[in-house]
């Protein structure tokens, strides 16, 4: 399996924390928000604002903050406010590569937060570009396993839709495309009948890094300590860490 694969694993354990601390909750409605402004209001012509709004119904997001976010993001409610994405780019440490996606209604303080967690963590930023390239943006859907459903089923399911790729992540397959064509991909599952529990862009890295358990440990610590921040929407990294060493940490 593949490190960012353990990587996906290891962040979606850890959103079920985060959703404990309310802070998951704020992240999707602020996704929703920004969807319904760029793209209008109605999920079924905006399939950014659709995956966004199915994500936060998967974790549980109640459909009145949904809507009212919707209301927000589109203008038919006052409230809304002026985010913008900003990429950060930085090092973790043992030389892993971390960028930073940030939607913030506040440059400065974004910033700050971000040198901050970094500085305080054993990171240090970098210039743009010279982290970036190490990446590239992919669909990516999340597919739940149910009784009897195969890696081969899912691929069968949407390789005519544009799937690259399906990672068996232990409790979920991991389905990886071009950015491009991850509404073909989802709508390839759906016409299958196969629930699905995400589908965004995302950045999954081209050369990875890996680690040993303490090395892991201060990676994940740096990482908690920037998803800690309401301004930071996601952190990708291109650490590598096997199933022994997660075993490792997780004892």
């Amino acid at each position: 399996m593949s490190g960012h694969s353990k990587w996906a694993t290891t962040k979606h354990k850890k959103a079920v924390i985060d959703a404990k601390r309310g802070k998951l909750f704020a992240k999707l409605i602020k996704n929703i928000e920004v969807a319904a402004r760029l793209g209008g209001g109605d999920p079924d012509g905006n399939p950014t604002l659709y995956d966004a709004i199915q994500k936060a119904r998967k974790n549980s997001v109640p459909m009145d903050n949904i809507d009212r976010a919707i209301k927000r993001g589109s203008g038919a409610e006052a409230g809304g406010s002026d985010w913008e994405t900003i990429m950060y780019e930085g090092y973790a440490p043992n030389g892993v590569a971390v960028l930073i996606e940030c939607l913030t209604d506040n440059r400065n303080r974004a910033a700050s937060e971000v040198r901050t967690a970094m500085t305080r963590n054993g990171g240090t930023m970098a210039d743009p570009g010279s982290v970036a390239y190490l990446f590239s943006r992919k669909g990516v859907v999340l597919v739940p396993k149910a009784d009897g459903l195969t890696d081969d089923d899912v691929l069968l399911a949407v390789l005519d839709a544009g799937a690259e790729e399906v990672n068996d992540l232990g409790e979920t397959f991991e389905v990886v495309s071009e950015a491009g064509d991850l509404v073909a991909v989802r709508t390839a599952l759906q016409q299958a009948g196969l629930d699905y529990d995400s589908a965004e862009a995302s950045f999954l890295p081209s050369v990875e890094v890996p680690l040993d358990a303490e090395s892991a440990s201060k990676v994940f610590r740096l990482i908690e300590a920037l998803e800690d921040s309401d301004e930071v929407q996601n952190v990708y990294a291109n650490a590598d860490v096997s199933d022994e060493v997660i075993a490792e940490l997780d004892s």
